[in-house]
């Protein structure tokens, strides 16, 4: 099943993707759970689905806002210099552990949403990578273990203002600015998915082919990260990692390519769907 969080007519609300439409299952299950993040903390995944099979109230994907398919995860933990391909394109050597840095949920926007070109800078990068969303608790998690605690997959677009990403060895400032993160248009749950299924990532820039890649060419493969991340914090239903990006990046080109106002940027996981977001630059 796909799930999504969308808002509509001022209200936010969580669904499902139904024969092209969203069923409202906020409606559906009478307020039960608040959102997505609810569902996932209360294990209730298969309740929803069989909820949802029940039929309710629907709409038209063009009626909805789309808002970032979690959009308060407890965590979001990025993976840089994942694939091969953009570590030779940065001029790096292979890593020996995964490079993780942080997000923060207001750094983010749904799918359609625009992302946002920051007044300080002209050097806003896109980066297709996709986001695992957890969905059971878990410390210092075995590889072999990992697969159980992953609630779904979705496509993210780790939007990088270059210039401040490179004021320190810290990337924090060039991965937060509001707005620059994209995450959507849903999740498609690990019952959609079947473990170590490869998925294939496609960034598009104004319908141009920027990067293509396979989960499997990551360095660290999703399990690898799983067993990471949960050995020095616990992970928890809601939090997201996402798994870095191939090669391809715009900084990286000659001459490069940075994202501007009225460009459309789109990350596809063809096994979940397309993520697509149009470019603006902030007022």
């Amino acid at each position: 099943m796909k799930l999504l969080s969308f808002r509509i007519g001022g209200t936010a609300a969580f669904g499902a993707l139904a024969d092209g439409r969203v069923l409202d299952l906020t409606k559906v299950l009478n307020g039960k759970y608040a959102d997505l993040l609810s569902v996932l903390r209360a294990d209730a995944v298969e309740e929803i689905e069989k909820a949802a099979r029940s039929g309710g109230p629907t709409y038209a994907v063009e009626e909805i806002e789309f808002l970032p398919v979690i959009p308060n995860p407890p965590k979001i933990i990025c993976i840089g210099i994942n694939y091969d391909t953009h570590r030779a394109e940065g001029g790096r050597e292979p890593p020996t552990k995964p490079f993780v840095f942080a997000r923060f949920a207001n750094s983010q926007v749904g799918h359609a949403q625009p992302m946002l070109v920051p007044r300080e800078s002209g050097k806003f990068d896109y980066e297709g990578e996709i986001a695992v969303i957890i969905g059971k608790r878990g410390r210092r998690i075995a590889q072999a273990d990992a697969w159980a605690h992953i609630a779904g997959y979705a496509p993210y677009n780790d939007g990088s203002v270059r210039d401040w990403q490179r004021h320190s060895p810290q990337w924090v400032p060039g991965k937060n600015f509001v707005g620059t993160g994209a995450f959507g248009p849903w999740m498609a749950t690990r019952g959609e998915i079947a473990d170590n299924q490869e998925l294939h990532l496609t960034t598009r820039l104004n319908g141009q082919v920027m990067q293509s890649a396979s989960s499997h060419d990551m360095i660290f493969s999703i399990p690898a990260l799983i067993e990471y991340c949960s050995t020095f914090t616990e992970l928890e239903p809601g939090d997201v990692i996402v798994t870095g990006t191939p090669g391809g990046i715009g900084a990286a080109r000659d001459p490069q390519v940075f994202l501007k106002d009225g460009d459309l940027v789109e990350v596809e996981v063809a096994e979940v769907g397309s993520l697509r977001n149009p470019v603006e630059a902030e007022r």
